[in-house]
């Protein structure tokens, strides 16, 4: 469906809050600007609608009575890779680090204007469909090796030497594919901003760091002293393993 803006915005949001008020302007807001909309007030409500219908991505408060939104994003994020973004109260970066943790795409602080909300919802959205739509079509699966670990492009997931699944968010999915893709070659932090979330990044985003140590608690042998994704003192970061293409 076209928003008055005319974007298409064909896609159904979850939104997550215990505050009755904010799903119900932010579901008006978005339904205004052409999203179907579903609403929850807390986590055992969140789990029936994502068991029973298709969502396209959630918003999720971080301050939900009972299970927390950290725990439900967690849990979101063990079983699929959804897109979540964080709506929380507080503005300290750890809370926006602990969300990021989590698996969360992107967070938005409260109060916010339902204009940068929208932005954002937007945005992941793009990248997740720009990401399914560079995935092969095919019913083969194709795979990127480096390191004897193995990067499942259909499934979005890793396997590691001895063969156990790792599961990656969305936004680790999209990180390690960009240095899969550009092996010995030293990308900055704006570079793999850009590649990432585009002009939506702020200029002193530090996710990318944070994304980095996630990938590289679950890839390196000691993550502290990496070997396959280095750091290149003042110039950014490298991936230094060659990768090969396979299809089985």
């Amino acid at each position: 469906m076209n928003s008055p803006d005319g974007q298409d915005n064909s896609a159904t949001v979850l939104i997550v809050d215990d505050d009755d008020d904010i799903r119900t302007l932010l579901g008006e807001y978005l339904r205004l600007h052409g999203f179907d909309t579903l609403e929850a007030a807390q986590g055992p409500q969140m789990q029936a609608i994502l068991a029973e219908a298709q969502v396209d991505l959630v918003v999720l408060d971080l301050n939900l009575p009972g299970e927390d939104g950290l725990s439900l994003c967690r849990r979101i994020r063990a079983e699929s890779t959804l897109p979540v973004i964080m709506l929380t109260a507080k503005t300290a970066p750890l809370d926006r680090v602990l969300g990021l943790e989590t698996g969360a795409d992107d967070y938005v602080c409260k109060p916010f204007e339902p204009l940068e909300l929208l932005s954002r919802i937007r945005s992941v959205l793009r990248r997740t469909r720009l990401q399914n739509d560079s995935q092969p079509h095919s019913t083969t699966p194709v795979k990127l090796r480096f390191a004897e670990w193995e990067l499942d492009l259909v499934a979005r997931h890793l396997c590691s030497p001895e063969g156990t699944v790792v599961s990656l968010s969305g936004s680790e999915f999209r990180l390690l594919k960009i240095f899969l893709d550009r092996p010995n070659r030293v990308l900055n932090r704006d570079q793999l901003m850009d590649m990432i979330h585009g002009r939506d990044a702020g200029p002193f985003d530090r996710s990318i760091d944070l994304q980095i140590s996630r990938i590289r608690q679950k890839i390196e042998v000691d993550s502290k002293n990496p070997q396959i994704i280095k750091t290149v003192r003042n110039e950014g970061y490298v991936l230094s393993a060659p990768v090969e293409v396979v299809a089985e």
